[in-house]
């Protein structure tokens, strides 16, 4: 992937972002590297660097030498000039973490709920917040902001209300105002699935990919979208609901009220159910101590339907690459992830190079680790629309 800037004077933001995620990329680069890169002057690099080095963002490394004349001094990402909190709240589980601008954990919280009400579980995020702040110090005041995940789809009627995914209780909180006035921070939210790409597109296999598919399997099902390098989150957010497409219209009731739902055979909750786990009760590494015969049964009833969703998205969005993670253990997401081929034919088969189904990042942090790359990827990500002003 290549990330062109633009030398206008009016677009010296976009400029600024355009270097840092050139470096996030690369790891480390000379001026001279990133102004091929770039396609931005060499003038208009070292003056951008130079600032981006007075803000702390850019650390030098080791000179180069590079032939004759002076050595080359890369610069790299500074991980400490920047931070950012991550919440993920399910039915089950409270996880909070820290970031640096790296994406490297700093501090991390894992609390157990059972059904989590609103005050309570304000309070104890409260706690949790008063902890990292001490824990800072003086650093708090680098935080960029807050990035909350919790269960999609929001304000659907009929949807958001029911159901395993849903957080009863929480229909009229409004947890960005809560928590903002809590910290005194910018609040994100978003649901797992998008959080999820977010993280995998900042840390992740998706570094490299500018458009891809998040399938990611928590209780339910959820896509997240990425197209041309932007998060696609549609007109209430609510963009990837995968889980509520209908593939067997005779099928398994949902609780949206139709049959046959995607999520009804792909999902936590259908593995629970499936193997004979309490779904109200069951944490996703339970499904490692199933019969390994049982589960392989279960991904048997998953293929057909996971090709088939798979196929539609690839059409639609005609992505690079999907990539299958979430909240389910390793080993056993890797088992589902090496069954699916052979793939149906779809357009992005016909004549893209490269693997049509990578495996992301899975286990129970996924989605708080999308979460804290919410403020990251808000700040610092290429805002290509500035363009157009």
């Amino acid at each position: 992937m290549k990330t062109s800037g633009t030398n206008l004077e009016h677009a010296r933001a976009h400029n600024r972002r355009v270097i840092i995620e050139a470096i996030r990329l690369h790891g480390e680069l000379t001026r001279a590297e990133l102004a091929r890169l770039t396609a931005l002057t060499p003038q208009t690099v070292s003056n951008i660097v130079a600032e981006l080095e007075e803000a702390e963002l850019l650390a030098s490394r080791q000179p180069r030498k590079q032939g004759r004349g002076q050595p080359a001094i890369p610069v790299t990402l500074n991980p400490a000039s920047a931070w950012s909190i991550g919440i993920h709240l399910d039915h089950q589980t409270l996880l909070i973490v820290l970031v640096d601008l790296t994406g490297e954990i700093h501090f991390r919280r894992l609390i157990l709920v059972q059904k989590p009400q609103p005050d309570a579980t304000l309070a104890r995020i409260a706690e949790v917040l008063a902890e990292i702040k001490t824990q800072l110090g003086a650093r708090w005041g680098k935080v960029l902001g807050i990035g909350v995940v919790m269960p999609g789809p929001f304000g659907v009627e009929g949807i958001s209300s029911v159901g395993p995914t849903t957080l009863n209780g929480w229909e009229n909180v409004n947890i960005e105002t809560e928590l903002a006035a809590m910290s005194g921070l910018p609040v994100t939210l978003e649901n797992d699935a998008t959080v999820a790409a977010i993280g995998e597109r900042f840390h992740g296999v998706a570094r490299q990919l500018n458009s891809f598919i998040y399938l990611y399997i928590g209780t339910g099902l959820g896509a997240g979208i990425f197209t041309d390098g932007h998060i696609y989150t549609g007109h209430a957010h609510n963009a990837g609901e995968v889980g509520h497409i209908v593939i067997d219209p005779h099928g398994r009731e949902c609780y949206c009220g139709n049959k046959g739902c995607l999520e009804r055979y792909v999902s936590l909750q259908a593995a629970y159910e499936f193997c004979g786990l309490d779904p109200m009760s069951a944490l996703p590494d339970d499904l490692l101590e199933v019969d390994p015969a049982l589960f392989d049964r279960w991904i048997d009833s998953v293929l057909a339907p996971l090709r088939q969703a798979i196929n539609m998205l690839e059409c639609v969005f005609d992505a690079e690459s999907v990539i299958i993670g979430g909240m389910m253990p390793a080993t056993l997401l890797d088992k589902i992830v090496q069954r699916l081929p052979p793939l149906y034919q779809s357009v992005r088969g016909r004549y893209l190079t490269g693997s049509r189904l990578k495996t992301g990042m899975t286990g129970s942090d996924t989605a708080a680790l999308g979460a804290a790359a919410l403020p990251i990827f808000d700040e610092f990500n290429p805002q290509f629309q500035v363009l157009m002003k």
